[in-house]
């Protein structure tokens, strides 16, 4: 495909190599003039200058449907070698050919360039989208935590002598959680950044899963008061070699959504395998799951499902993706039969026993 854009954008090499196609089928049709006659020529011809008119310029394209017309005017129509043509059929057949490679190669061409014009403007309209779908989900996302964490600020320094302990703390709770959602919302939009530049470097080290899920979930303890999650740790699981710091944010992404998007009450369970060079990661819910229809959009940027919750951007479970890819992994996510979903995250990743680690 590159070496075609590059053709695409040469119009030297496309005169080149049509020019070059045109000399190569009409030497073969020579070698063979006994095996076919000069109608199956001009056939094969014509052929050849629509394929060529789907990929090449209008001028070049022109040129070559010109230079086909004598070609074969001059070695195939009786008398050969001349552009002398010896009947009044042959005539016609030479003037209908030569006005339909070129109305072939004109038209081809147009509606090549018609066709690209449709795909520009849908890439402007989709560019455009995404764009206003991002400035509307940070217009909302960014000004709502700095518009609480401003409003509880003034309060404070307005009323401090008035306001009591029990008010001051919940100012500063609510300055609190502002302040982590802000500093979500950024971090999010950072590792997008970092996925959309191919800018991620794994920084990779031996690494207990337990330990790390055991972070995510102390991580997500302000947002689990009405959910419970469950996670028995797996003593016979081995050290693995992996980015950390990323593992866990795809695990804090998938945690956060379920416990955004599921009713109160919900269970969120989390297990942990591994086969042979494989780490196998399970959180499920027991919440509503997905509608079936819009289930293989959830990792797209920016997606929210419809009548949800508000709050959130649409970019962490796309990071999650993002990040498990990047370690040449994959994560999926399916209904389960009993209700709510399951996201399975499965990791390549090297494997030690602690015992054998300590030894090293």
């Amino acid at each position: 495909m590159d070496v075609l854009e590059k053709v695409r954008k040469n119009s030297k090499q496309q005169y080149l190599l049509g020019f070059g196609l045109i000399f190569i089928i009409s030497l073969s049709c020579y070698l063979s003039i006994d095996l076919i006659n000069y109608h199956s020529v001009a056939l094969i011809l014509l052929l050849a200058v629509s394929l060529l008119a789907m990929l090449f310029e209008v001028l070049p394209i022109m040129l070559i449907a010109i230079g086909s017309a004598l070609i074969w005017n001059f070695f195939f129509i009786p008398p050969r070698h001349t552009f002398h043509v010896g009947t009044p059929e042959d005539v016609l057949l030479f003037s209908m050919y030569f006005v339909i490679a070129l109305m072939n190669a004109f038209f081809t061409t147009r509606i090549r360039n018609a066709e690209s014009k449709v795909r520009d403007k849908e890439e402007r309209e989709k560019t455009i989208k995404l764009y206003n779908t991002l400035l509307n989900s940070l217009s909302h996302e960014l000004r709502t935590p700095i518009s609480t964490i401003v409003g509880a600020i003034d309060t404070l320094k307005e009323n401090s002598v008035k306001l009591s302990e029990e008010n001051k703390m919940e100012l500063y709770s609510e300055i609190d959680i502002a302040g982590h959602r802000l500093n979500r919302q950024v971090g999010n939009l950072l590792s997008m950044s970092r996925l959309e530049s191919d800018f991620i470097q794994l920084q990779v080290d031996w690494y207990d899963m337990n330990e790390l899920i055991h972070n995510v979930i102390q991580n997500n303890q302000d947002g689990c008061s009405n959910h419970t999650i469950i996670y028995e740790s797996n003593d016979q699981l081995p050290l693995f070699k992996m980015d950390g710091a990323l593992i866990e944010q795809i695990l804090h992404n998938i945690i956060h959504n379920a416990l955004q998007y599921t009713p109160p009450g919900s269970i969120i369970e989390i297990g942990v395998d591994h086969e042979e060079s494989l780490c196998k990661i399970e959180i499920a819910d027991n919440g509503k799951g997905f509608p079936e229809d819009k289930i293989n959009a959830v990792f797209d940027k920016f997606y929210r499902l419809p009548n949800t919750a508000t709050g959130g951007t649409g970019l962490g479970l796309s990071i999650a993706k993002g990040f498990a890819q990047a370690h040449n992994g994959s994560i999926k996510v399916e209904n389960r039969l009993t209700g709510g979903a399951k996201f399975t995250v499965i990791i390549p990743a090297e494997t030690t026993y602690l015992n054998t680690y300590e030894n090293e």
